[in-house]
């Protein structure tokens, strides 16, 4: 196999992608399948996951789960284990955004987005890592966001949580890269989402955030297959640690 292909070779690796059901997680599950990963896809709806499920084939198996729920966070293990063996990869995509403002925030919408946008995240890697670390090979991608850096207006929850996840990301690598275990994080620009529906449903501020992009324009699903294939791969073995903006250039203006 050329060197460049053999890089980005996923045949052998077990995957793991929370928040599988749409958007950037089935995007994801899509991209790792295709390049030889078996894939375990989680998520709360059950139809979507068996709908993307039987798209991918037997590379693929669907737990639906809520990665929250810590009752049974111990059987939730098990059974992403259970089809193809512990994952190799772990692709924290589940994520929320209540959209409070600050001044409203509840109790139950904010306990709700650090709940899964960063506790989960770090319980699910932390229950993986043994396995990882006993094949001396892993990899761990978190998603962050522009708001990792960005304040924006209803966003004071959602922006602690990614704020949080650039700092977790790099305390997972120096916690584990040692063990051959990279983590790394993804900052997606705007990209057509459910999670940004209410941004795209307005054209008008939807038109406002490409103009404030290098590129000239919004994300498209297409433009994450690249850099999440590159952290999930040998192809990225000296990189961990990082935030690795995707976002057309917008946090560059």
């Amino acid at each position: 196999m050329p060197l460049a292909k053999h890089l980005f070779d996923l045949t052998g690796k077990v995957a793991c992608i929370t928040g599988a059901s749409s958007g950037l997680g089935r995007r994801t599950a899509e991209v790792l399948a295709a390049a030889g990963a078996n894939v375990v896809c989680v998520a709360r709806r059950a139809e979507a996951i068996d709908t993307l499920v039987a798209s991918l084939g037997s590379s693929a198996a669907g737990v639906v789960a809520d990665v929250t729920e810590r009752s049974v966070f111990d059987g939730l293990v098990q059974r992403i284990s259970a089809v193809f063996g512990p994952p190799d990869i772990l692709v924290h995509a589940a994520g929320v955004n209540t959209r409070e403002p600050a001044d409203a925030v509840t109790q139950e919408g904010w306990d709700q987005t650090i709940a899964l946008n960063l506790s989960a995240p770090f319980f699910l890697s932390q229950a993986f890592v043994p396995s990882m670390k006993e094949k001396n090979w892993g990899r761990i991608v978190n998603f962050a966001s522009l708001q990792t850096t960005r304040a924006f207006p209803g966003g004071i929850a959602y922006g602690a949580s990614k704020g949080g996840i650039a700092q977790l990301t790099r305390a997972m690598a120096e916690a584990w890269s040692p063990h051959g275990i990279t983590a790394n994080a993804i900052g997606p620009g705007f990209f057509p989402t459910e999670l940004t529906a209410a941004v795209f449903d307005d054209d008008a501020r939807a038109a406002r955030n490409a103009a404030q992009t290098c590129l000239g324009r919004n994300g498209q699903l297409e433009d994450i297959d690249g850099p999440v294939l590159f952290l999930c791969s040998d192809a990225s073995a000296y990189v961990t640690g990082q935030v690795l903006m995707v976002d057309g250039g917008f946090t560059a203006k």
